[in-house]
């Protein structure tokens, strides 16, 4: 067979790939590579592997820095938020060690490492992600089964917490708004800044949930919430939708409020929305290490979902820079966040 290794492709046949393939996400998809494109720091490129134009493999890592100047070659790396897909058959197996050899050949060289994040089962694929030298590590993540009976969602929830969420529903002090206003976006965004900020974790640029508002609202493959006390916006959550799932991709809140209950308030609004409108999942975006302590992972625990690890494979491209730039890294939370 006669493997070819492109960087672009016809945006129908790419979006009908994603579309057809039973693990495609919404982090394959050209809207999603708008999105990127379009956000400040965030580079995204297509790589594909296709035979007479049929398409075999495919992958989306995005190149991200986070800051410029002199440190830009200390933050430099890639990340495949939806993982790799191919077809699954000998020719669509072989066509991946094929894209993934020609990336680590081609990809840029100021790269530190490249990390492909797995959000569904991908086991089958760890054996030619380990031969390219993609080394794999667990990563937890809590996955809700939406039904159309919310009852049953709500029932699998933890007791204290559904209290607390019939407390505030009962009580009407938190009120939850869907942002269908770009002048919105600004409100989103100073929540999650706060809340990064307390995580000391460096956040997107704003631009970055421009972009995402305005490419995927439009499509239905995005829903941005607001938590408020009265007119304050106290929480908010920002969630993907393809197919049938609903991925949780950004949450903050005012930590002054937090004895409202606003962040389990607003996610029973997301997962309540979700079985009313068909969704299958929620993907909760995440749940960390399995050996390192996660207080995140806590809250996500409460709702009641199943605990998977379909785990991560990093490429890493220059080890004694990477290391050198962990403790950059190290450095630069000091001067940022203290």
């Amino acid at each position: 067979m006669s493997i070819q290794i492109v960087r672009s492709l016809p945006i129908d046949q790419w979006r009908t790939f994603v579309e057809q393939h039973p693990k495609g996400n919404i982090f394959h998809t050209p809207e999603m590579f708008d999105v990127y494109r379009l956000a400040k720091n965030h580079i995204p490129e297509l790589w594909a592997a296709t035979e007479a134009g049929h398409i075999l493999a495919l992958m989306m890592p995005i190149r991200i820095t986070l800051t410029g100047g002199l440190l830009k070659r200390l933050t430099a790396r890639s990340v495949a938020y939806g993982g790799v897909l191919c077809e699954d058959s000998p020719d669509g197996h072989l066509a991946l060690k094929e894209l993934l050899k020609q990336y680590k050949c081609c990809s840029d060289k100021s790269l530190l490492f490249t990390e492909v994040r797995n959000i569904s089962n991908l086991a089958e694929l760890h054996p030619i992600l380990l031969e390219a030298g993609f080394q794999y590590e667990d990563h937890l993540n809590y996955l809700i089964k939406l039904e159309s009976c919310t009852e049953n969602v709500f029932n699998r929830i933890g007791p204290r917490t559904r209290k607390h969420i019939r407390q505030s529903i009962k009580h009407q002090k938190v009120r939850v708004m869907e942002v269908t206003n770009r002048s919105q976006i600004a409100l989103c965004y100073e929540l999650l800044r706060c809340a990064y900020r307390n995580a000391q974790v460096p956040l997107a640029d704003i631009s970055f949930l421009y972009a995402a508002f305005d490419c995927l609202v439009p499509q239905k493959m995005a829903r941005f919430t607001l938590a408020l006390v009265k007119d304050d916006p106290i929480a908010t959550s920002i969630d993907l939708l393809y197919k049938d799932v609903i991925y949780g991709w950004y949450g903050g809140i005012n930590r002054k409020f937090i004895e409202l209950v606003p962040n389990e308030t607003l996610t029973w609004n997301v997962l309540e929305w979700g079985c009313r409108n068909n969704y299958h999942i929620y993907d909760f975006g995440g749940a960390g290490k399995p050996n390192e302590k996660y207080g995140v992972r806590d809250f996500k625990a409460k709702f009641g979902g199943d605990l998977v690890s379909f785990g991560r494979n990093t490429w890493i491209a220059h080890p004694t820079l990477l290391g050198i730039s962990k403790i950059a890294y190290s450095i630069l939370r000091q001067i940022f966040f203290n």
